[in-house]
């Protein structure tokens, strides 16, 4: 039936081996985005927008699986995709001694937030 994509097998590897040292294994849950769902970051003076697909995400009219992939692109070298696009903290910055720079957020014309 085809089974698990690499990443879900890769997760699963890295609990069954935290499971195997401690014994116990953290939950790590991740946003789902819903498909339709824009994602938009300003890099060295551009702004980029990425679409959420129903299986990955659609970057200048090509589909990647993986913000990380379009995140590679965009930048040349290897990042996190959610942490690219703002959607997951830096481990660093909550150990950081000085106050770390936030993302503005400016209402768009026309938007409402969903509850």
């Amino acid at each position: 039936m085809g089974g698990l994509r690499p990443e879900q097998q890769r997760q699963l590897r890295q609990i069954a081996q935290e499971v195997k040292q401690t014994g116990a294994a953290a939950i790590r849950l991740r946003p789902q985005l819903k498909p339709g769902t824009r994602l938009m970051r300003e890099w060295q003076g551009r702004t980029y927008e990425v679409v959420v697909l129903d299986d990955g995400c659609s970057w200048q009219g090509t589909q990647y699986r993986s913000l990380s992939a379009i995140a590679r692109k965009i930048t040349g070298t290897a990042w996190s995709g959610p942490l690219f696009f703002g959607l997951k903290q830096n481990r660093s910055a909550g150990r950081r001694s000085s106050p770390a720079l936030a993302p503005v957020y400016s209402p768009m014309e026309g938007s409402h937030a969903a509850a």
